[in-house]
């Protein structure tokens, strides 16, 4: 194995300033995801890539190949919705795409998350913070009877609406509340990240943990 490069711990390459905004906002809660602190500029850099989730998918080896001596490690994520090879399963696209990014010099220093269906998925939960952000607090009635009264929840025990990003923009309409990145940020700095069983958070967590664990913290 070679020698880890020099400079900034990571670069992660996203499809969407909604995704950025997200990153950002786990990489805070440093304590909370189990690692050593990030700080943005000095340890790692977020880029959005022009051509979102297909650019993701097809160039990402292309974007991030001169930066191999400059960043230690890479992650590229994105949605399995919208990325044009919507029949393969994330998995597939997953070690798919972490093979060709080994290939091409980052050998063991890079991974990637393929959020499925999209990052929406990842703002559902229980927590009433979730109902804050969108703006259902004291609405009636409340944003989860909503979700099965409009059909995004098939039954009370579903723990996620269907499809998510469409039942998040409806929600922020009928909310009076503006989409905007700033609250996906909002959200991955507040709500709690323990009830999160979503595969793909799953994985960015262990990878993450295992990059930049606790043991090596910051002197």
């Amino acid at each position: 194995m070679k020698a880890e490069a020099p400079g900034k711990d990571l670069i992660a390459l996203v499809a969407d300033k909604n995704m950025e905004h997200a990153l950002r906002g786990l990489l805070n809660r440093h304590e909370s995801l189990g690692i050593r602190p990030l700080r943005e500029k000095r340890d790692y850099d977020i880029f959005v890539h022009p051509h979102r989730d297909p650019g993701c998918l097809a160039k990402s080896t292309e974007f991030l190949r001169p930066w191999q001596r400059t960043y230690r490690r890479a992650l590229v994520m994105f949605d399995r919705e919208g990325c044009g090879r919507e029949a393969q399963s994330r998995l597939e696209l997953e070690s798919e795409l972490e093979q060709q990014l080994a290939r091409s010099g980052w050998d063991e220093r890079a991974a990637v998350v393929i959020i499925d269906p999209e990052l929406e998925n990842w703002v559902w939960s229980s927590s009433p913070l979730v109902d804050r952000a969108l703006g259902w607090t004291g609405r009636s009635p409340d944003l989860r009877q909503w979700l099965l009264d409009e059909g995004f929840l098939k039954s009370a025990a579903e723990a996620k609406p269907a499809p998510p990003k469409p039942a998040m923009d409806r929600a922020l309409r009928m909310g009076k509340k503006p989409h905007s990145s700033s609250l996906f940020q909002q959200l991955a700095e507040t709500v709690s990240l323990s009830g999160c069983t979503d595969d793909a958070f799953l994985k960015l967590r262990q990878i993450l943990i295992g990059w930049f664990p606790l043991s090596a913290s910051e002197n």
